[in-house]
């Protein structure tokens, strides 16, 4: 439900295809082309032609609506109307194409001339843009830029407001670059193999020196007597006022300074933001002429935002700051209201599309689940059990995510929503990212349950045919009532008598394909997702908001807290001492590095490092490698032996990130460490820290200080979900997210952690638009449909299972 409001739209705009064409064969004199009605059915004659030629238009937008916002579905042809009645483009328009425009009072108004008008004004290759040939082009697509339409959207990401001059006796009293106009008093040039230009430039106020780094092509250009504007970041040496100049422009002796606000572009190595600027401005009225205001006028009016065209033209030549920040205003709105109306739409899908078993809580369920326990549930996995088992109580399919901290007792809570299914008479299947981590559920999980009458089979791909063969039987059967196993639960002839719950360990690591058949083997089963990486508030209330969340935030009492301690990299040789002291205990240890082979950028190798350290600091010990390129059967293997304890040092990646308990485990060091987030580095020391025994996480960074005092932070928290907050503090939620929702953070302009407010407005608004029209069906709401296709992040949130 929530697709179809924008995949039927290819269906709406045939009709406007035919009025195109029409009114072009007129043009040029072709009398064969008949779209007329015969018989009185409205139909158009040339279907066929239609059809390719929707797809040539199609074809040309590239994934973008390049076409305008006419109505030619309504246009007039010459002197006869269109052959489609007006209830039939009504029906034919509702969920798709917004063709027309929400405040016109006659939708039938708009006359072919128009409309040919508006096809001339459109372009769809960069080099049909003046100034733009095929090498501009190829650099362009190095951002991404294939299109006037991307063009018109690749936003600036700052703006240097040249208007203000700063006389030359108050430079360097702030940070931030600063303006300057004076005369060049004299000029020093020294050619090296980095061309340095000094000139002394004065005004009324003083004097200051001005320098530029490696520009060659300025040697000779500038000269004694010179007016000139700079622009670039002051400092004070040595008495000195000094300018590291970015800009600078020469001015002519009567000229009065009038300065203007620049905006500046992402740009690249081969495409500077100058030339990018340069480019929309020469083009800027032709790009104008594409525009497409998708965002309703009733909610443009509401928020007071600027219509499309004006809102383009502020955020590429603003007049003012203001301007500029009210323009970024709109777009970020947009991007998060067609963000939140995606999670909308799947939220009602949900509730009103394919049901699942409503499942009944038997009296007394969980004091029989607590029976098995030898201990007691914290306050907190008694709240996300309850929250499991009301949302599995009722017919709309459960979609939750169960977050916590490693630890805490996930699977627990788990074992509790498995109960509740099999008392209910129907099947549980839990996936895991890989098989020694399923194999680990499946161990913890059978003590548990078999007692309570719950049999548990492992579904796994190194498994004997026989073995195979009997646990597909058993799950056919309904004699299993839980199935544990990896993607080897996705594969054919593995059926279910009755899947009702389905439990996906570490959600982040399977694709959508991947849920989307798991979770088709049942009729359409309960989903609980689990995560042991905390996530933010503020992404929860965003890129998860389709999904119901559960939190545990508190962990079972009696676990020793990790100690963290930051180490500079000259200081190594001490932690591996450490390491090699713990070991001598009894105890095991990882060394975490970031690349499996060496890298330009200096980057640790966890092969070199391996082989380094077994012939060297411990060539006296067991010593083992892990790394994501061995093959998953390479992988289980050396992890099973460091769980035998056949291996006394692990020297892995990340791959142990999600990784099975090792209680012996207590010390790991991490190479690199600044190289990583600081979510991703709590739930790495994790890893250890799961026996009695006192366990250690040491980073280390490089010599410099900032790396050092931006790890500290782990040193002073251990709370998972703190430290989640300044992880996305420090690197955004494009990071933070990961490459598994990072469509879901794809945003031009708009910035979770810096926009929330503007975020919490767009929610609220999508909030009311579904209450009032959960299909986007309404007249007003048409082009809504339209912004969710227009949205990266809209779309792979409504592509999400």
């Amino acid at each position: 439900m929530a697709k179809a409001a924008w995949q039927c739209l290819a269906q709406s705009r045939q009709c406007a295809d035919a009025a195109h064409d029409q009114a072009d064969a007129r043009r040029s004199g072709d009398a064969t082309t008949d779209y007329a009605a015969n018989g009185g059915d409205g139909r158009c004659r040339r279907r066929d032609w239609c059809q390719a030629r929707h797809q040539h238009r199609r074809a040309d937008r590239d994934g973008r609506a390049l076409g305008g916002r006419q109505d030619i579905h309504a246009a007039r042809l010459g002197s006869r109307p269109c052959p489609r009645t007006r209830a039939d483009c009504r029906r034919r328009d509702r969920g798709g194409r917004p063709l027309r425009n929400e405040n016109s009072d006659d939708s039938h108004g708009a006359r072919v001339d128009e409309a040919v008008a508006s096809r001339k004004r459109r372009v769809t290759m960069l080099t049909e843009l003046a100034g733009i040939g095929k090498e501009l082009a190829a650099r362009f697509e190095e951002l991404n830029v294939r299109t006037p339409l991307d063009l018109l959207d690749h936003f600036p990401f700052r703006y240097d407001d040249l208007r203000i001059v700063t006389p030359a006796a108050n430079l360097g009293r702030t940070e931030n670059e600063e303006n300057a106009v004076g005369r060049i008093v004299r000029v020093r040039e020294r050619r090296a193999r980095l061309p340095i230009i000094e000139a002394e430039i004065e005004d009324d106020t003083g004097r200051f020196m001005a320098t530029w780094f490696g520009r060659a092509y300025l040697i000779g250009a500038l000269r004694q007597g010179q007016r000139v504007f700079v622009r670039g970041r002051v400092a004070k040496m040595r008495g000195v006022t000094a300018m590291n100049v970015m800009i600078h422009r020469t001015l002519d002796d009567r000229e009065r300074y009038r300065g203007e606000i620049v905006p500046v572009y992402p740009a690249t190595k081969r495409l500077t933001s100058r030339k990018i600027r340069q480019v929309i401005v020469r083009n800027l009225d032709r790009l104008l002429s594409l525009a497409d205001d998708l965002l309703p006028a009733r909610i443009a009016k509401s928020f007071r935002f600027a219509p499309a065209i004006k809102a383009y033209r502020d955020i590429h030549a603003p007049e003012t700051p203001e301007a500029a920040s009210a323009a970024r205003e709109r777009f970020i709105f947009t991007e998060f209201l067609s963000l939140a109306l995606a999670a909308q739409l799947k939220r009602v899908e949900r509730e009103t599309g394919e049901r699942a078993p409503a499942l009944k809580r038997p009296e007394n369920l969980l004091g029989d689940f607590q029976q098995q326990l030898a201990f007691a549930l914290t306050p907190a996995q008694l709240r996300t059990i309850d929250e499991i088992w009301r949302d599995m109580a009722r017919d709309a399919p459960m979609n939750r995510l169960l977050q916590g901290d490693v630890g805490s007792g996930k699977t627990l809570v788990a074992a509790a929503a498995i109960l509740m299914a099999a008392r209910n008479g129907v099947q549980s299947a839990l996936m895991a990212p890989t098989e020694i981590l399923a194999a680990q559920h499946a161990a913890k999980l059978a003590p548990l349950l078999l007692p309570l009458g719950i049999t548990v089979e492992a579904v796994f791909g190194s498994q004997t045919g026989r073995e195979r063969e009997e646990a597909k039987r058993k799950l056919a059967s309904g004699e299993a009532r839980l199935a544990v196993g990896t993607h080897a639960l996705l594969t054919e002839g593995v059926d279910f008598a009755q899947l009702g719950l389905v439990i996906i360990d570490e959600q982040h690591r399977f694709g959508v394909e991947q849920r989307a058949k798991l979770r088709a083997k049942g009729l359409w089963p309960h989903t609980l997702h689990m995560t042991a990486t905390p996530i933010p508030r503020t992404l929860a209330q965003s890129v998860y908001a389709d999904l119901d969340l559960s939190v545990l935030d508190e962990l079972p009492p009696g676990r020793t807290p990790i100690e963290t301690f930051t180490l500079r990299r000259s200081r190594l040789s001490k932690a591996y001492d450490f390491v090699r002291l713990n070991v001598q205990r009894g105890a095991q240890a990882y060394i975490v590095a970031p690349a499996i082979e060496e890298s330009e950028t200096g980057t640790t190798s966890v092969t070199q490092e391996y082989e380094r350290l077994r012939k060297a600091e411990f060539v006296d010990l067991r010593v083992g490698l892990l790394h994501g390129r061995l093959t998953a059967r390479e992988k289980d293997e050396v992890m099973a032996h460091f769980v035998s304890g056949a291996l006394d040092v692990l020297v892995s990646t990340t791959v142990i990130e999600v990784g099975v308990d090792v209680s012996n485990a207590s010390v790991m060091v991490v190479l690199d460490a600044h190289r990583y987030g600081l979510a991703q580095l709590h739930q790495l020391r994790g890893r250890v820290g799961r026996g009695a025994a006192k366990s250690y996480c040491l980073l280390i960074a490089p010599d410099e200080a900032g790396e050092v005092e931006r790890l500290a932070f782990l040193t002073q928290s251990t709370d998972g979900f703190e430290i989640a907050e300044e992880d996305l503090r420090q690197r955004g939620p494009g990071q933070f997210a990961g490459t598994a929702q990072s469509g879901l953070v794809n945003f031009k302009v708009a910035d979770l952690v810096r926009d929330i407010d503007v975020y919490r407005r767009a929610k609220k608004c999508a909030e009311d638009i579904v209450k009032r029209d959960p299909k986007l069906e309404a007249p007003e709401n048409r082009s809504l449909a339209e912004l969710l296709e227009a949205q990266p992040s809209a779309r792979a949130m409504l592509a999400s299972s």
